[in-house]
């Protein structure tokens, strides 16, 4: 019998060994985060072809009227799989705050409102650097909820960065702030008075 409770007792431990051995190998890796980009289509094409043109179709895919539903699916194919959107601002103590949002908790967090209140962005003046393949882009922008409406209820700076890869222009990042009484936009970054 004492043979046979130490034979159990190899037995339990060699099996142990093994789930520790086997716990040791490294497991696979996990499939990518990043989802491919859609197929091409017409539209998107025609977005991807210059820098000019994919921050002209930024603009247009987020504007519109309240109830008219957004192209999110274009929206979707002007960003990298790595892309980010990071509104800034400051919370009730004066600290300032970003945060770093995917396309899709873009949409998640600002689809709604877009939707039930409308919104207008239009670019008003731009900055552009470009060197090689990346191109960085000093956007000045104001909002209105209708295009009808006499002023825009919202101006700001949106800070885009490009990528080509050879065959197409991405968004990378657009990095962005609201103009407030505190932090107006300087006149280098509005249209010039005229």
């Amino acid at each position: 019998m004492r043979l046979s409770i130490l034979a159990v007792l190899a037995a339990v431990v060699t099996l142990g060994g093994a789930g520790q051995a086997a716990a040791q190998v490294a497991p696979p890796p996990p499939p990518p985060l990043v989802a491919p980009p859609p197929p091409p289509s017409a539209t998107r094409v025609a977005d991807e072809a210059t820098p000019e043109s994919i921050v002209a179709a930024l603009y247009e895919v987020i504007s519109g009227d309240a109830g008219v539903a957004r192209d999110w699916t274009r929206f979707r194919a002007l960003f990298h799989p790595s892309a980010r959107l990071i509104p800034t601002g400051m919370n009730a103590e004066g600290r300032g705050l970003a945060r770093s949002l995917t396309p899709d908790d873009y949409i998640a967090a600002s689809g709604p409102v877009l939707f039930a209140e409308g919104f207008h962005e239009r670019e008003i003046a731009r900055r552009t650097e470009r060197f090689g393949q990346i191109v960085h882009v000093w956007s000045t922008y104001e909002a209105r909820r209708r295009l009808s409406d006499p002023a825009p209820f919202l101006r700001g700076i949106n800070s885009i960065q490009l990528f080509h890869d050879g065959t197409r222009w991405w968004v990378i990042s657009v990095y962005w702030q609201a103009e407030t009484p505190e932090a107006l936009i300087p006149p280098v970054y509005l249209p010039p008075a005229g």
